[in-house]
């Protein structure tokens, strides 16, 4: 079985149904997603250590502007090149990204507060960059080889 953009990972065979790499194909996918994660994290750890909102409503703001960049990552190229309303493209990707995206953010998440810097209080520190410079490789790591299961069970689309 194959989704709308022949990407499907086949788990057994270890191919892709368009005879790619299904290693490419997911880290393509977990790209893609990493794009919308981090933007929505940058944006929300920005806010929440200039603002000086303390630890975990700076992860709550990162993590629910992350969702809201990467479905909108996820929405837009599925409505604009499959004709699909906001809703019918919400059905298509909401399982695949929500996944992704929670794993991604657990990582990225843990690591920059690991780094410590989310808790550096200002965006000048070189510890906020840091973390970022971090967090982004973990979450993709993280979220790489469940991009593959998802694709491979035809759980996630490529968009």
């Amino acid at each position: 079985m194959t989704n709308e953009h022949n990407c499907h990972v086949d788990a057994h065979s270890g191919h892709s149904a368009d005879s790619t790499n299904p290693l490419i194909t997911s880290a393509q996918a977990t790209l893609h997603c990493l794009t919308g994660c981090v933007i929505g994290e940058v944006a929300g750890l920005t806010i929440g250590v200039s603002l000086g909102i303390g630890v975990w409503p700076t992860i709550i703001l990162a993590t629910s502007l992350a969702y809201i960049s990467g479905f909108t990552l996820g929405l837009l190229p599925v409505m604009r090149r499959q004709q699909k309303s906001f809703w019918q493209a919400l059905k298509l990707i909401w399982i695949g990204e929500a996944i992704s995206i929670g794993v991604m953010e657990i990582a990225m998440n843990g690591a920059d507060y690991l780094v410590g810097g989310m808790q550096t209080g200002s965006v000048l520190s070189p510890i906020f960059w840091l973390g970022l410079a971090i967090a982004v490789p973990a979450g993709f790591l993280a979220a790489w080889p469940v991009n593959w299961w998802l694709l491979s069970r035809d759980l996630k689309k490529c968009h």
